[in-house]
């Protein structure tokens, strides 16, 4: 068998259990914090949670698979490992950028729902005052 093909196998297989594990990890533990950001409203948690995996797998697959051709042959089980260390390092880089990029706005969403939660108002109301006739 081709070196070059055995490497894209390991590739594909190592990639895949990757953005598998990694998305469900995102959403086990994100589930929580999406409610937190959504005042508590479980159903659209879920919802949004099950929308930002979907995301994730679609951009993260396409990427692996975008970045599975190589210009060159491996010749030897030197070049798999160069091969395959070279791919998965950026796959990682990528799970890694997509993973803090969604804690980033999650989290800007959240200040700013908390910040909402917790503004008064600026004076607070000191009475009733009647309507002055106009002359």
């Amino acid at each position: 068998m081709d070196l070059t093909v055995v490497a894209y196998v390991v590739y594909l297989v190592i990639s895949i259990a990757l953005t598998v594990w990694v998305a469900q990890t995102l959403s086990k533990n994100g589930r929580i914090f999406l409610a937190d950001v959504l005042h508590g409203n479980e159903k659209l948690a879920d919802a949004v949670n099950h929308l930002l995996v979907v995301g994730f797998y679609l951009v993260n697959l396409g990427f692996v698979a975008l970045y599975l051709s190589d210009d060159g042959a491996v010749a030897d089980t030197r070049g798999v490992f160069e091969a395959l260390s070279t791919k998965l390092g950026v796959v990682l880089l990528v799970l890694g950028v997509m993973h803090l990029g969604n804690v980033y706005v999650l989290n800007k969403i959240r200040r700013r729902g908390l910040m909402e939660r917790e503004q008064q108002p600026p004076v607070p109301p000191q009475g009733w005052v009647a309507p002055t006739a106009k002359a």
